[in-house]
């Protein structure tokens, strides 16, 4: 099975906010961005589309022509609790530097951990494994389910990829 992961386009928030799950508005670039996603997803036929529940990956799936895409909750970016909507220079706290130390393992007060979020992921692509007859999947969602796809799928590294992340409007390919 192949699954095409696509990443939503920019966001309307000032650089350097922790927004993570806040269903927050589609910068005003988004028809030049998601015209551009549009046309690189036009060399696929998907049998089967799924996406994010928050705004910013379904308007890109209806945008993309795929207006009855299938919303899961596990495809939601990291929950980052108290700290969503914070500047990141602005967060404090002893949990910060915890979290810094350990992002993988440590969860910000009332979110939940990046294995966490894999966790919930890979929950989705076990049902997909099951369920689904489907050769050609996409999925459109944010950046941290990218990362979780690369490593938990690929093989790569937090580190490697976190690094190297997906940038807005992203395609990546993988096969389960």
């Amino acid at each position: 099975m192949k699954l095409v992961l696509i990443r939503h386009t920019s966001v309307a928030v000032p650089k350097g906010v922790c927004y993570g799950q806040t269903d927050v508005p589609l910068a005003e670039s988004f028809t030049e961005e998601a015209t551009a996603v549009k046309e690189r997803l036009s060399a696929y036929r998907f049998d089967k589309v799924f996406c994010s529940p928050l705004s910013r990956c379904v308007k890109l799936a209806e945008f993309c022509g795929y207006p009855q895409a299938i919303r899961d909750a596990r495809l939601k970016e990291l929950n980052f609790g108290e700290w969503e909507m914070m500047l990141y220079d602005k967060i404090t706290g002893p949990k910060l530097q915890e979290w810094f130390d350990d992002y993988i393992n440590v969860a910000p007060p009332g979110g939940e951990t990046v294995l966490e979020q894999q966790k919930r992921f890979l929950s989705f692509i076990e049902d997909l494994r099951n369920e689904s007859p489907e050769t050609t999947i996409g999925i459109f969602t944010h950046g941290g389910i990218l990362i979780n796809a690369l490593v938990a799928l690929e093989g790569k590294s937090f580190g490697e990829v976190y690094n190297n992340i997906p940038p807005y409007g992203a395609i990546i390919e993988t096969d389960i």
